[in-house]
């Protein structure tokens, strides 16, 4: 995932900070044991949601503003984390700071939910520095995708939180988005997935699309993210160990296909993929083939590596660097039907 530019945000933080701190048939259908799930609190009008920017900074003003505009409209009241709007090369805070800044928001009985302001890159650097012991005590609502993925899969692995990969707080909060949200975080809805299918004037769908590379349905606990986030962690103690009967889903954005490739055989060389029961890939927003001699497309790379596996999988899904964007439970058990294009969730995420 390639570094996204923005420009600079003004603004003063509320919150203060310390710094301490086999084969199988054509059509499969595969079950799991799926462990029972840490679930954070549901959202309900007059809680207060944490907007903290463990990541990359913010430089203009109007989209942090419209952020803080988008979850007052939904009910909520906003608490801006100490530096949501400092800088430190392109990260928004010193290591230490953004560290403090995050742990600090689960710690804190006045917030009921937590959201990144953007992604970009650096989060994978204050893994370490986070008290895990006290976000396991304090489970809570933690929003957000792409760079993001980084502390979705670090507090997976350390406390077996569910976390959401979904907008970020200077995200496009459309219907599509917003609705997706709502079930999932404030009614608690068992949602089932499903892509927007609008003909319009023509005779057959031709927007968002779903493709099937093996049909049938599968259990399991969805985990993923941002492919070049979860690939970039690998190895380090804060990559979920236990990859048996996971669905995986990935995307991704601005990456040349060689890369995805590159990316999807550490995958495989490093035991994930034969270990999962089923995979979908959501989008790959701009991922396009570089220069040089010719490419594979998109399409060859993932059969490459998924078809062999004989499990469900389908790729299309609303999940990525898109205004539609789908609000997955990380860590939670769900089914996937790979003909119909589906995710159905076995419980609601929220309690």
């Amino acid at each position: 995932m390639e570094r996204r530019n923005f420009l600079r945000n003004l603004g003063t933080g509320g919150l203060a900070v310390s710094l301490s701190a086999f084969t199988l048939p054509q059509e499969t259908f595969l079950t799991s044991s799926i462990n029972k799930p840490d679930l954070p609190r549901r959202l309900k009008e007059g809680d207060t949601i944490g907007i903290v920017s463990p990541s990359s900074a913010i430089f203009e003003t109007e989209p942090y503003e419209i952020a803080v505009e988008t979850f007052e409209a939904m009910g909520l009241r906003v608490k801006l984390g100490q530096f949501v709007n400092n800088r430190y090369g392109h990260l928004a805070g010193t290591d230490e700071e953004r560290a403090a800044e995050l742990t600090e928001m689960f710690g804190d009985p006045q917030i009921d939910a937590i959201i990144a302001l953007r992604g970009g890159s650096g989060a994978a650097r204050i893994l370490e520095k986070l008290d895990y012991e006290l976000i396991a005590k304090n489970p809570k609502i933690f929003i957000g995708y792409s760079d993001i993925t980084a502390l979705h899969l670090a507090i997976y692995a350390k406390t077996g939180l569910v976390t959401f990969h979904a907008p970020l707080a200077v995200s496009t909060w459309n219907d599509f988005s917003y609705s997706n949200f709502r079930k999932v975080l404030f009614e608690a809805e068992t949602v089932t997935y499903k892509n927007p299918a609008e003909k319009g004037k023509n005779l057959v769908v031709t927007k968002n699309r779903i493709r099937t590379i093996q049909p049938g349905k599968a259990k399991g606990e969805l985990l993923g993210g941002n492919l070049s986030v979860l690939t970039g962690i690998m190895g380090s103690p804060y990559f979920p160990n236990n990859w048996d009967n996971k669905i995986l889903y990935l995307e991704d954005v601005g990456e040349q296909i060689y890369a995805v490739d590159r990316m999807m055989s550490q995958l495989q060389l490093g035991g994930v993929l034969d270990k999962i029961s089923g995979f979908v890939f959501g989008k790959c927003t701009d991922c396009k083939p570089g220069s040089g001699y010719g490419s594979l497309t998109m399409e060859e790379v993932i059969d490459h590596y998924i078809k062999p596996l004989n499990i469900p999988a389908y790729t299309g899904a609303m999940i990525g660097h898109i205004d539609d964007n789908s609000t997955i439970p990380n860590g939670l058990g769900a089914e996937i039907d790979a003909s119909e294009g589906t995710i159905r969730l076995l419980q609601p995420a929220v309690i």
